[in-house]
């Protein structure tokens, strides 16, 4: 960004809040929280603004209009791997998404009120497609505060990945589990995801499981992690992924196992209708005979730094934060009214004490077995 005569010097609060278009208020709360701390001194002593910190407050607050909240929006600005360029390019993609969200919506609208005007209406379904976003594209702007890699998960990844040079990454999000010392390939449908890559992260195709645009033993590789669960047609994908490359490696989780259910005590006693997300869901030997492989069993540390579904089995006031909820499908798919009761119940049993009374025996356990599985071919 080009700087005008002055701001290499500082600028005074009132001077930044009037070109930004925000209050003082604003400004000072940035201040207060360390989101944007104003570096410089005016000759009078009072702090101002210098050139870094201009540049720092215009990511924030791109970043706020794109509807981000402010903590996710800390982790985005100090992320150490991405520069100035890289934030620009990311918010780039993220309002060229916006804008043709925008656009595709007002066709939608267009073509609605020309059928309307010759007495026809669409149907329910028709409705959806035309306004219903993709999954990601609601959740995905949570990810990069919640989602992040954990390295006990990722070792096991990684270590399954063998002596791979080339990877491709399918369903990839945001990069969190990709390997940096091989080469890379990454595969994502979502727009929202893509743009939320990280600067130097590997390429991205827009592309979905299915349908890979590779040659057959294209890559040394291929991976997925807790994606499989998104994809229209999980068997057709994993077998693409088996065409694509000569070792593949998915981690997902084995919903054929009702034990499974009543082990997590989340979809236990506060969400039921998690059961109803499982309905024509591949079993587990389904999902390996696509690939050829085997399932190994993939323990969920107490302390996961990845905030997946079942990561917060021993944090249950986890679950409590809306921001955690949004990154996790689950709670978009299950519905606000399932979703509402579930939170409000355990909001009631933390506070009464039933929940560590029902749960007691999980103080003592380093990491529990909640159905997550590695799939190696």
């Amino acid at each position: 960004m080009p700087h005008s005569r002055g701001v290499e010097d500082h600028l005074t609060v009132g001077r930044v809040a009037e070109l930004a278009g925000v209050s003082v208020r604003t400004l000072h709360h940035y201040d207060r929280i360390g989101l944007v701390r104003p570096s410089a001194r005016t000759p009078v002593g009072y702090r101002a603004y210098a050139a870094g910190d201009v540049e720092r407050l215009r990511e924030v607050l791109a970043y706020r209009r794109l509807g981000f909240g402010l903590r996710e929006i800390a982790d985005l600005v100090d992320d150490p791997a991405t520069d100035a360029v890289a934030h620009l390019r990311r918010l780039r993609g993220l309002l060229l998404h916006q804008r043709d969200r925008a656009a595709a919506t007002v066709t939608a609208i267009d073509r609605e009120l020309e059928a309307r005007a010759m007495g026809i209406r669409a149907t329910p379904e028709e409705q959806l497609k035309a306004f219903g976003p993709q999954l990601y594209d609601s959740i995905g702007a949570d990810y990069p505060a919640t989602r992040r890699t954990e390295p006990r998960i990722a070792a096991r990844v990684w270590e399954a990945l063998g002596d791979a040079r080339t990877v491709l990454n399918v369903g990839a999000g945001t990069g969190s589990y990709e390997p940096t010392d091989r080469e890379v390939t990454a595969v994502e449908p979502s727009a929202v995801m893509r743009a939320l890559r990280p600067g130097g992260a590997a390429p991205c195709v827009a592309a979905a499981a299915e349908h890979l645009p590779f040659a057959d033993r294209s890559f040394d590789a291929a991976m997925a992690f807790s994606t499989v669960h998104h994809w229209r047609d999980p068997v057709a994908g994993l077998r693409e992924m088996r065409r694509v490359a000569r070792r593949v490696v998915v981690f997902t989780y084995d919903a054929s196992d009702p034990v499974w259910l009543q082990r997590f005590w989340l979809t236990r006693d506060y969400l039921p209708e998690f059961a109803g997300l499982l309905t024509d869901w591949p079993s587990l030997a389904d999902l390996t005979r696509a690939i050829g492989g085997r399932a190994e069993p993939v323990l969920v540390p107490w302390d996961c730094a990845d905030g997946f579904f079942e990561a917060y089995w021993r944090r249950p006031e986890a679950y409590l934060d809306e921001q955690v909820r949004r990154a996790v499908s689950v709670w978009t798919r299950v519905g606000p009214e399932a979703e509402q009761r579930a939170v409000a119940g355990l909001r009631d049993d933390l506070a009464s004490g039933r929940w560590a009374e029902r749960n007691r025996d999980l103080v003592a356990l380093d990491a529990a077995e909640l159905g997550l599985r590695l799939l190696v071919a």
